[in-house]
C-alpha cells in the first residue's frame, strides 16, 4: 500500500511540474507538496511499562562501550555452572524473583544483566551429548576433546596413559601462571573433579583422582607439583579424601583415599611453607573466616571428604562450610593485590548435581547462589580491566512445561488459566485426571509410573519440599546431559566477542586475546 501511495504521488509531482512550466509559475521552479502522514504508536504503547522499560534499556544498551583492545583486561573472572543449561537460568531467574516476593519471570539473575551474550555449542568430538571434562578443557585450552579426558587432545585414547604424555594441552592457568598473574579456582564439588581438575591437570581419564596406572600422576598429586609459576595461589572446594592416606581421617571423621600413603596436604605445607610465603590450609568455616586476605600469599581450602554440601543444606554441614558467595569473595581479596592481574575459575559445581539426582529443588538453589557469588565479583571489580565471563559447560534435560499462570510457584504443580485469561482456582490436570509439575525431567529416577505405567497422584504432595524428585519419562538410575546449546554472558574488555553462536573452545580464545595469556 505504502508503495502504491508513492508511485501515485510521483506521478502527481509530474504533473504539477508541466502545468506550472509557463510564465505565471513560481520563479524558483518549486513544488510544495503536504509531508507524508508517518503512522505512530498508540497511547497504550507508549504509556505501557514494557514499552517504556525497554526504551530504557536501548537507551542503556547503546551506551555500553566496547574496548576491542587485545591484553586490556588485566584481570579475567571464568565462571562455569556446571549443567546449568537455558531451562536451569530459566527456572532459577523464576525462582529467585519468587523468594523477593515477585512474579519471578520478570526477574533477572546478576549476570543476566551483563551487556553482551551468546550461545555455545557443547558438543565433544566423540560425544553429541557431552560430559564435563572434554566441554571444560575446551574452555581453558582451546582445543575441544573426547569425553571422559583432561587437558589432553583429542587423539588420545580415553585411559591411554602413554598417549596422554605425548599430547598435553597447556591451559589458561598455566598460561596466567606464565605471565605472573596470581591464580585460583573455586569449586562446590571436589577440586579433583572433572571441571576445576580441566584447569591444571592432564589425564586420559577424569577417574584419576587420587591414584593412576604407573608412567601417569593422578590429578590431586598434579595439582600439588603443577610446575607453572609457582602454582595455583587459591585453591578451595571438597575432595579432602583424594588428599589423604587412607590411614588418616579426617576433621569430620571421613578417611583417606590414598593407597600410596601420601599425604599431599602437609606436601603442600612443605612447599609453600618457606618462610617467603605466609600459607593458610584450612578446612571449616572457623578456619576460613579467620584467614586475613592481606596477609595470606596461598590459601588451600578442603572444606568437605567429597563434594561440599548443597547451598539449600549447607548450614547443616558437620564441621560447616562457607558458601560460594563467600569463597569468591575471600579468593579476589587475595588475587587482587597482585598489580600484574590475576586468573579465576569459579564453578558452581552442583547444580549439576541436583539434577542429576532429579531434584530441581538443590539445583536451582544451588544456581541462585552461584548468582550472588557473580554479583560479588561483579561489584567488586571493575569492567574497565576485567574480563568476566559467565557460561556453562553442558546442560540437563529439565524442561518447564504446560500453561501456568504468571507468578506460578515454579516448583509447584502447574494452575493454568481460565478462558478470561485469569487464573484458575484448582490445578490444571493432564489427561490421566491428575496434577502435574511446571518442572519435569526426560529421564532420571523421578520415573514413577511403575509397571501399571500409571502416574501417582501428587494431590498431597507438596512439589516445593527439598527431597522431592520431579516425575522423568524415562527411568534412569542419574538425569542425564542435555545436548543443546549453553548461554555465555559477559562484561569488561574483549565481552563483545562472545556474541553469536560459537563452538566453546573459543570462548578460550575470548579470555586470552582480552587477558594476552597467548603474548610472545
Amino acid at each position: 500500500m505504502r508503495h502504491f501511495k508513492k508511485t501515485v504521488l510521483a506521478f502527481s509531482v509530474a504533473l504539477l511540474a508541466t502545468a506550472c512550466s509557463d510564465d505565471n509559475s513560481n520563479s524558483d521552479g518549486v513544488v510544495e507538496l503536504p509531508e507524508e502522514e508517518h503512522v505512530g504508536v498508540s497511547s497504550a504503547q507508549s504509556n505501557s511499562s514494557w514499552f517504556q522499560e525497554a526504551q530504557q534499556a536501548i537507551e542503556e544498551a547503546s551506551a555500553v562501550e566496547i574496548n576491542n583492545t587485545p591484553g586490556a583486561a588485566k584481570n579475567i573472572i571464568l565462571f562455569v555452572g556446571d549443567g546449568m543449561g537455558i531451562s536451569t537460568v530459566t527456572a532459577a531467574r523464576i525462582l529467585a524473583g519468587q523468594q523477593q516476593g515477585l512474579d519471578g519471570e520478570e526477574y533477572q539473575l546478576s549476570f543476566e544483566k551483563m551487556p553482551f551474550a551468546g550461545l555455545v555449542k557443547t558438543y565433544n568430538t566423540n560425544q553429541q551429548t557431552p560430559d564435563s571434562a572434554g566441554t571444560m578443557t575446551a574452555l581453558v585450552t582451546g582445543v575441544k576433546t573426547k569425553a571422559g579426558v583432561l587437558s589432553v587432545a583429542e587423539n588420545v585414547a580415553r585411559g591411554d596413559c602413554a598417549a596422554s604424555l605425548e599430547y598435553p594441552l597447556t591451559t589458561a592457568i598455566e598460561l596466567a601462571e606464565d605471565l605472573g598473574k596470581s591464580t585460583g579456582i573455586i569449586s562446590t564439588a571436589r577440586i579433583t573433579h572433572a571441571t576445576p581438575a580441566a584447569t591444571y591437570a592432564k589425564v586420559p581419564e577424569r577417574g584419576w583422582e587420587e591414584a593412576a596406572p604407573d608412567g601417569c600422576t593422578d590429578i590431586a598429586a598434579q595439582l600439588i607439583e603443577l610446575e607453572a609459576g609457582d602454582g595455583i595461589d587459591v585453591v578451595m572446594g571438597g575432595g579432602r579424601r583424594n588428599f589423604l592416606p587412607s590411614d588418616i581421617t579426617d576433621i569430620e571423621g571421613e578417611a583417606g583415599r590414598r593407597e600410596d600413603g601420601r599425604n599431599l596436604v602437609d606436601e603442600w605445607k612443605a612447599r609453600y611453607d618457606d618462610g617467603v610465603n605466609n600459607i593458610a590450609y584450612v578446612e571449616d568455616t572457623t578456619a576460613f573466616e579467620a584467614v586475613d586476605a592481606s596477609a595470606t600469599d596461598k590459601l588451600f581450602g578442603l572444606f568437605n571428604s567429597s563434594h561440599m554440601e548443597f547451598e539449600a543444606v549447607r548450614e547443616d554441614d558437620k564441621a560447616g562450610e562457607p558458601s560460594l558467595s563467600e569463597m569468591t569473595a575471600k579468593g579476589l581479596e587475595m588475587l587482587q593485590k597482585n598489580e600484574g592481574g590475576y586468573f579465576l575459575m569459579v564453578e558452581s559445581g552442583r547444580i549439576d548435581h541436583g539434577h542429576h539426582a532429579g531434584n530441581a529443588y538443590r539445583a536451582l538453589t544451588d544456581a541462585v547462589e552461584f548468582a550472588e557469588a557473580i554479583q560479588y565479583a561483579m561489584d567488586n571489580t571493575s569492567a574497565e580491566d576485567t574480563l568476566i565471563v559467565v557460561t556453562a559447560d553442558h546442560s540437563h534435560v529439565m524442561t518447564i512445561a504446560g500453561y501456568p499462570t504468571r507468578g506460578n510457584p515454579i516448583l509447584g504443580k502447574v494452575i493454568g488459566n481460565d478462558g478470561h485469561g485469569e487464573a484458575e482456582t484448582s490445578h490444571a490436570l493432564a489427561e490421566d485426571g491428575l496434577p502435574y509439575t511446571t518442572l519435569s525431567y526426560a529421564n532420571g529416577p523421578g520415573y514413577s509410573a511403575g509397571d501399571s505405567g500409571a502416574r501417582p497422584s501428587l494431590v498431597s504432595t507438596d512439589t516445593a519440599a527439598l527431597d522431592y524428585q520431579q516425575d522423568a519419562l524415562i527411568p534412569m538410575s542419574s538425569e542425564s546431559h542435555a545436548g543443546e546449546d549453553v548461554g555465555v554472558w559477559a562484561r569488561g574488555p574483549g565481552a563483545h566477542l562472545v556474541s553469536g553462536t560459537n563452538e566453546q573452545n573459543f570462548l578460550f580464545h575470548v579470555m586470552a586475546r582480552a587477558g594476552g595469556l597467548l603474548e610472545q
